[in-house]
């Protein structure tokens, strides 16, 4: 646990140099200081308005009480354990077996089931499945999510600006020397490098969740159990359906990532592989 906490520190700690880095190859502190404005003025909102929009974009529902008891069960033990308020809870009429948490902070979560993922998993592993969520909650992922967006999309404004100022006329640093070729480089390559950390940052909360989760409901295996369900459940998803830009954009809220991706492509990825989540949480019964 205290492994992905000091990574996701140094990760943010990557990002905030980054940004400095190619700030000051943009000319200096007046543009750093508008695209920290921009980039924290849109993931405020994306920040106190992101749970309504994904709710509403699911079409979710307040879980039935009295139809799906158990679930409101399970949850109100798992928070009773973590000394947590209970988060509200949602139902999704999909196939499609997921979940996902959102919310600013414990105060104002929600946790989404879809009905694939009820129909799909047993009581066990369901639990492991919610308290994983609500680890996310727990560990402030949604705030460490909305910071590494900021930094990275003032990133991304710093280098636009950066690139039209080398198509309007060149750059010079404050000697008065050409640094044109260099700050194209660094306006071409950061924000990349500045993507790949951010989503490193994902894949190091999905890791810390799990293993917090496990911990929560006491049953690593369950938790391994319903990750292997959940993994083939996708697969099948995702050769029936398309994947649209709407569930590319919140692929990071949910438990199993919904779309493939092999090899290089996991450096892309919000989830860490798989078979390495499962591995470790088989590893944490033998610890």
């Amino acid at each position: 646990m205290f492994f992905n906490q000091f990574k996701t520190v140094v990760l943010l700690g990557c990002l905030s140099g980054l940004f400095l880095a190619l700030g000051y190859a943009a000319g200096g502190s007046s543009g750093m200081t508008i695209a920290l404005v921009m980039a924290t003025a849109m993931n405020f909102m994306t920040y106190f308005w992101s749970d309504k929009l994904v709710l509403m974009m699911y079409g979710a529902k307040p879980l039935d009480v009295t139809r799906h008891r158990f679930v409101h069960d399970i949850m109100y033990d798992l928070c009773s354990r973590s000394g947590m308020p209970m988060p509200k809870l949602w139902y999704i009429d999909t196939d499609m077996a997921n979940a996902f948490a959102t919310g600013r902070d414990p105060a104002h979560a929600s946790v989404a089931v879809t009905r694939g993922i009820l129909n799909l998993l047993d009581e066990r592993e369901l639990r492991g499945v919610l308290a994983h969520e609500l680890s996310h909650v727990k560990n402030r992922d949604i705030l460490i999510g909305t910071i590494a967006a900021v930094i990275a999309s003032a990133i991304g404004y710093i280098a636009f600006m950066v690139r039209w100022s080398v198509l309007l006329g060149g750059s010079r640093d404050r000697e008065g020397r050409d640094n044109t070729m260099a700050a194209l480089v660094m306006a071409i390559f950061v924000p990349l490098i500045a993507t790949l950390i951010q989503l490193a940052i994902s894949r190091s909360r999905e890791y810390l969740a799990d293993e917090t989760g496990a911990r929560c409901c006491n049953d690593p295996l369950a938790l391994a159990s319903a990750l292997e369900k959940l993994e083939h459940g996708v697969k099948v998803e995702r050769n029936a359906e398309p994947e649209s830009a709407a569930q590319a954009s919140m692929a990071s809220l949910f438990i199993v990532y919904p779309f493939s991706g092999r090899g290089i492509l996991n450096l892309l990825s919000t989830h860490p592989p798989m078979e390495k989540r499962i591995a470790r949480l088989r590893q944490m019964v033998n610890k």
